[in-house]
């Protein structure tokens, strides 16, 4: 995810390394167990969950590749479940279990961030999920004139039960371990304000629309026929878009969006690294 890049950038150190990597790069700036794709459960794509990826994360500890020093100085970026959602609409399709799920999603949440503080870690930063109702593959339904707020409302009650974990899991621990990055606010803020900044610039790109797009149905940014031709069309200026294709922002919007969480940031750490 791009954030992990903005925020070892806020604090000047190299990127954390692929956890497929670790046997060959340095590690000692941390590394980044992400798998595209997954989540909490099982989602539409094969590969390690969180509960996976902490089960790895606890085998370096045993191998005594970090100590406990080395955990408890460093700042853990745990993301909270939009894949799991996507595989839920996908096989469910529709929105009438989605309490139900919500809650399942977010007790199973807690329970990995707890074994995650069992395991030593003093700062951890959970990310809460962006509008889903802005993507351009939902915006598209409205020719990108605005989110669809139905779904935004969906992930909006993710982020406040899981505000809600936050504060009990820190009076549980006694101290403040978890903190939140608000990437909600965050998105939606940018894209008012380049929305807003269109009605006295019109060749300001429209934040809802993505730069690479589909031709037709069946293909998606970057896809090409049997014959080889090209099936999706690129705007004029990728690197003023704000969504690259019809589900992620682009460098431009990670970068917009992250600007705004500076100030955040420097509360969340605490000026320390």
């Amino acid at each position: 995810m791009y954030t992990v890049f903005n925020l070892t950038s806020y604090l000047k150190i190299s990127t954390p390394t692929a956890y497929t990597l670790k046997n060959s790069s340095n590690i000692q700036n941390g590394i980044n167990f992400g798998y595209g794709g997954t989540g909490l459960f099982k989602t539409l794509f094969d590969g390690p969950n969180l509960t996976v990826q902490i089960d790895s994360f606890e085998q370096l500890i045993k191998q005594n590749v970090y100590n406990k020093s080395d955990v408890e100085s460093s700042i853990f970026l745990v993301n909270s479940g939009g894949n799991d959602y996507v595989a839920f609409a996908v096989k469910d399709r529709n929105l009438f279990g989605i309490k139900k799920f919500m809650k399942s999603l977010i007790a199973e949440f807690s329970v990995n961030i707890r074994r995650i503080q069992n395991l030593g870690a003093q700062k951890i930063i959970v990310s809460l999920l962006p509008p889903a109702g802005c993507v351009p593959l939902i915006s598209a339904v409205s020719l990108y004139n605005k989110c669809f707020d139905l779904l935004n409302s969906v992930t909006s009650n993710h982020n406040t039960m899981l505000l809600q974990v936050e504060q009990d899991l820190n009076k549980e621990f006694g101290k403040s371990v978890v903190r939140t990055l608000d990437i909600y606010s965050s998105f939606q803020s940018t894209i008012q304000t380049i929305q807003e900044n269109r009605k006295d610039n019109s060749t300001l790109m429209n934040p809802l629309e993505p730069c690479c797009a589909s031709l037709s149905a069946g293909y998606g940014c970057g896809n090409v026929d049997e014959k080889g031709n090209k099936k999706y069309t690129l705007c004029e200026k990728p690197e003023l878009s704000f969504f690259w294709d019809s589900l992620h922002p682009s460098q431009n919007g990670w970068y917009s969006i992250f600007k705004q969480l500076e100030a955040s940031l420097s509360l969340i750490i605490g000026g320390e690294i």
